[in-house]
């Protein structure tokens, strides 16, 4: 599959709000996740520890809705943008957020994913 062929795929199933599933499917192995933040998931190396860090969000947060736009395609690489209104179950404090996760893909594979992102 070329990157625009992964990219369309990927953003398809996050439009669908199947976020997991896509990084089942195209994730690689040793994929690297990029957080804008300190501490210990702020880089995350392999599937199993980029999975584990959806596990936390999802088990911490209530999500109202989620919108995935894009994909926008340049060489090897793919943006979409996210726009999240969630609640944070520790504290009730809801939050609108807008993030734009940057993808690399190499062999066919998502090998990191990098996120910036600003609260509203």
């Amino acid at each position: 599959m070329t990157t625009q062929e992964i990219a369309e795929a990927f953003a398809a199933l996050c439009k669908a709000g199947k976020f997991e599933e896509a990084g089942e499917r195209f994730w690689s192995d040793d994929v690297v996740s990029i957080e804008p933040m300190a501490g210990e998931m702020a880089v995350l190396r392999g599937k199993a520890a980029v999975r584990g860090k959806g596990d936390w969000w999802y088990a911490n947060h209530d999500i109202h809705s989620a919108e995935a736009h894009g994909p926008y395609v340049n060489g090897d690489q793919f943006a979409l943008r996210f726009l999240l209104d969630v609640t944070q179950k520790a504290n009730g404090q809801r939050m609108q957020m807008e993030e734009v996760g940057l993808y690399t893909v190499r062999d066919g594979r998502v090998v990191e994913e990098k996120f910036y992102f600003r609260m509203g």
